[in-house]
């Protein structure tokens, strides 16, 4: 398990860069993704609308939430939870992810700031294109509206309170991430492919469901 040297509990923030436009890029607003993007997401389902079915079209945004996810966890997991050996290294992981473990509360750089978000979502637009026209519209609009809940519930879990059952599940699921063991549940929007990866923490594993408690307690 990575050890933890700090980590912040309170919503407090540090400087990043001596430049002052990179500092101020540096912070973000949670509502901004929805802003931004939600708009790209329907531009995408009406560009796809006249070439495929509705169902069709149904099928395949379902699709690019689904990959979305998959791409949360494999980024979470392989580039932001590397183990840099050189100073270079741990400089740049520090900068894209590693302040986020020690401050994780910071709420400017709780979400994915657009000078990186906008690059990285032309280059998957990009890639879909040439890989899936005339479907890449309503795959990208999935894609970019799974992002997009990602960078919100991302948000919530680190500062709003959870009442549901599956919503406090998502809270202390990537809670423990951070305060807990940083080299299990690196999926933060759903756990689903840490259960295909096995890197589900044991304390997830070993949750029965209420319903599963009852019947055991009923059957006593």
């Amino acid at each position: 398990m990575e050890q933890r040297l700090f980590v912040s509990n309170k919503d407090e923030t540090i400087p990043l860069f001596k430049n002052p436009v990179l500092e101020y890029f540096s912070h973000i607003h949670p509502a901004t993704p929805v802003v931004v993007f939600m708009p790209v997401v329907v531009w995408s389902l009406w560009m796809g609308f006249g070439d495929i079915s509705l169902g069709a079209l149904a099928a395949i945004f379902v699709a690019g939430v689904v990959f979305w996810t998959f791409t949360e966890y494999t980024i979470h997991r392989w580039a932001f939870h590397i183990h840099p050996t050189t100073e270079l290294g741990k400089k740049v992981h520090f900068l894209v992810h590693g302040i986020h473990h020690d401050f994780p509360r910071d709420s400017t750089r709780l979400v994915m700031p657009l000078l990186v978000s906008v690059p990285l979502s032309l280059a998957f637009y990009g890639v879909f294109e040439l890989l899936m026209a005339p479907y890449h519209y309503p795959f990208f609009a999935g894609f970019v509206a799974g992002y997009v809940a990602y960078d919100s519930i991302h948000y919530a879990t680190h500062h709003w309170q959870m009442k549901s059952r599956t919503w406090n599940f998502i809270k202390q699921y990537h809670m423990k991430h951070h305060f807990v063991d940083p080299d299990t549940a690196f999926g933060v929007s759903n756990p689903m492919w840490d259960y295909v990866f096995n890197t589900v923490p044991e304390w997830a594993r070993r949750r029965r469901s209420p319903q599963t408690s009852s019947k055991h307690t009923s059957a006593l």
